[in-house]
């Protein structure tokens, strides 16, 4: 008997009944066998039923007959790198039970970027970075052993009796959890799976590399506490972290890469450069200083002053309602769990973590005709979720938001073009900071309002909208608002890390629920379409995204201070106030630096505060009405006279740094 499988190119290829992965990659090279690590495995019947996401197991497990196959290999970028890193996880529970018997184990899972696994030791001990290089080298001699990764089917009783016998109770209560999950789906759990690499079994669903070889560089990172299941009523477990790669060279590049990351983390920036502090006395919610204030106002700025040249009126809407608004929205059943309350005169209100209620409020207060439509309101506006204290992370993640919200109130005829000249906004904007957005549809989710037909057509509406104006998207099932698909705009910064900052939403659910109308030509009423969009997401984040992406060395237009007039002794701060006053008058932000300082020393500060331009001042600058200007990080650039000067920033804040560098129209 034989068996046939589909390769990605749609050739077929037979294989012997009970034939494993291993024995397909054989089968089309001995170069892929020997490269192999996995097999991507779709549905038997995968023309008929196409999965979302293909399963990935180990390539000495049997091959459906039917099935659509594809070798994992070292090229397989994400997937194969996953797969190495669950390996290095049980190579780190291996090496930690080697160096402390007793200990107790819990989960090993990779994630982004790496792995970790949750630790109980024993006598209440725990393990620092002090003890990350024994346990590195531990590690690395499973590695040397290309231990076989060996899957076991067993009965749940016989791994339950296992782990007992072990004491290793986190695995016995998996196991139960697993049994008694399955009976309350009305099915009986026949059996778990188990890995032994070396000395080592873990309970595992897999999938994993054919052996620890697979596993080409490993470096552990940092160590955490982490409460059993996330439930602080738990014991709390060490979480050791680590990260692992196909080769040293690329471990080098992710190292150097966190290395970046940390000189450029924004709250260490937000420090040096005076911009925003915190205080436990508002969690969560950032204090901006002047020098922050000035960045802030500069994207405020421009925030207003695209919107309104795109046909936005601003609107200003108030941050507390009664809950009943929420109800009616939805957001009570959503976002109940994240919202602040309060009791006002018997009436209970909430905090709104969404505008968009609120400005259907004044699309209700007048009545409306086809002639006005569309209606587009914008709004810096500012909402407040409560995050848990513990993801709460300096800008990126905060309580207190202030969203570069819109809405569109449109006919259906309008749908696409509006959704176009949305994304159209966002690749203008981005443009100006030297980002260039990938796009992302993200459909229905499980728990949502509106019905079947609602969410087709928008889901129809956004797809034709990416298809007509010929632009590459991603499919992003299921992640779509409770409301309704939105395209989102994900955009990689100058360490390569990926962001998703912007949001165009489609929705026909809540103008439905708000009984929402317009007049029509037939001066019939009619339900108009309510598109959500954001393009900054959130004023806090994206400044927070910025500074990390400059690295705090913000451009012209952005930077809190442009440029510094540095006197070389005090009886030169006279010219350097009139200098100050000179190009203050055309719009710069410009300070003096008046101290009895020598001016080599004022040069150095100027330069660790990221200031674009330092203007020294002394003898022959006075009789000339010059200027000597050093440019951050390039140094000297020449004497100017203040006039020039003062035009050539002026030019260079309006014309350079906020001409877009790429058009939509390039993108198509």
């Amino acid at each position: 008997m034989s068996i046939t499988v589909t390769l990605p190119d749609g050739t077929p290829l037979e294989l012997p009944d009970g034939a494993t992965g291993a024995d397909a990659a054989a089968a089309i090279g001995p170069g892929l066998a020997r490269a192999a690590l996995a097999i991507e495995v779709s549905h038997p019947d995968w023309e008929a039923h196409p999965p979302d996401e293909p399963e990935i197991r180990d390539l000495a497990r049997p091959l459906p007959d039917g099935a659509r196959i594809a070798i994992v290999t070292k090229q397989s970028g994400e997937e194969a790198l996953e797969l190495i890193r669950h390996d290095a996880a049980h190579v780190l529970a291996a090496a930690v039970m080697e160096l402390w018997p007793g200990v107790k184990i819990s989960i090993g899972p990779p994630i982004e970027q790496g792995f970790y696994y949750d630790f109980e030791f024993p006598g209440g001990m725990t393990v620092s970075e002090a003890e990350f290089s024994q346990i590195e080298e531990r590690m690395c001699a499973h590695v040397e052993a290309k231990e076989a990764f060996e899957r076991q089917e067993v009965t749940p009783a016989q791994a339950r009796e296992r782990f007992v016998a072990e004491g290793q109770d986190y695995k016995v209560e998996l196991i139960d959890d697993l049994v008694t999950g399955a009976r309350a789906r009305g099915e009986e759990l026949r059996s778990v799976s188990l890995y032994t690499n070396g000395p080592f079994t873990d309970l595992c669903r897999g999938p994993h590399a054919p052996s620890t070889a697979g596993i080409g560089a490993l470096a552990l990172q940092s160590v955490a506490g982490a409460y059993w299941r996330g439930d602080s009523s738990r014991t709390m477990l060490t979480r050791i972290y680590g990260t692992a790669f196909h080769s040293k060279a690329e471990l080098s590049e992710h190292l150097e890469r966190l290395e970046q990351a940390k000189a450029r983390d924004h709250r260490k920036l937000g420090r040096e450069l005076d911009l925003f502090m915190f205080s436990e006395l508002s969690p969560g919610s950032p204090f901006w200083k002047p020098a922050g204030m000035a960045v802030w106002n500069s994207l405020t700025e421009l925030w207003r002053t695209e919107n309104l040249a795109r046909g936005y009126r601003e609107v200003k809407t108030p941050i507390l309602y009664d809950v009943e608004l929420w109800r009616q929205s939805g957001h009570w059943d959503k976002f109940r769990e994240n919202m602040y309350f309060t009791d006002v005169e018997g009436r209970s209100m909430g905090l709104k973590p969404m505008n968009c209620p609120a400005h259907i409020q004044i699309y209700k207060d007048e009545r409306r005709s086809y002639r006005d439509l569309p209606i587009r309101y914008s709004e810096a506006g500012l909402v407040h979720r409560h995050e848990p204290s513990g993801v709460l992370h300096g800008l990126l993640r905060v309580r207190h938001i202030t969203q570069d919200d819109a809405h569109i109130f449109c006919s259906q005829e309008q749908v696409q073009e509006e959704v176009v000249q949305c994304l159209r906004f966002g690749f203008d904007l981005y443009a100006r900071f030297g980002l260039e957005p990938r796009l992302e549809l993200s459909t229905r989710p499980e728990q949502r309002i509106g019905s079947d037909e609602m969410w087709d057509r928008a889901e129809g509406a956004l797809a034709g909208a990416l298809r007509a104006e010929g632009l590459a998207y991603e499919l992003n099932p299921g992640d779509g608002s409770f409301y309704g698909p939105k395209i989102d705009l994900h955009m990689t910064d100058s360490l390569g890390r990926s962001w998703q900052l912007g949001t165009v939403q489609l929705d026909y659910s809540m103008p439905e629920r708000f009984d929402l109308h317009y007049t029509g030509a037939d001066n019939a009423e009619h339900r108009p379409v309510m598109i959500h969009r954001a393009l900054l997401g959130s004023f806090e984040r994206f400044i927070g995204i910025l500074i990390e992406h400059y690295a705090g060395e913000l451009p012209l237009w952005l930077a809190p201070v442009q440029a510094i007039v540095l006197p070389v002794s005090d009886r030169f701060n006279d010219y350097g106030a009139f200098v100050r006053e000179e190009l203050t008058a055309e719009g710069l932000r410009i300070e003096l630096d008046e101290r009895s300082e020598s001016v080599g020393r004022k040069i150095r500060e100027a330069e660790l505060r990221k200031i674009p331009y330092m203007l020294v001042v002394g003898e022959r600058e006075e009789g000339e009405k010059t200027v000597s200007v050093r440019e951050h990080r390039a140094g000297d650039t020449g004497d100017v006279s203040v006039k020039e000067l003062g035009e050539r920033l002026r030019g260079e804040l309006y014309s350079g740094a906020l001409k877009p560098r790429k058009s939509f129209e390039s993108r198509a």
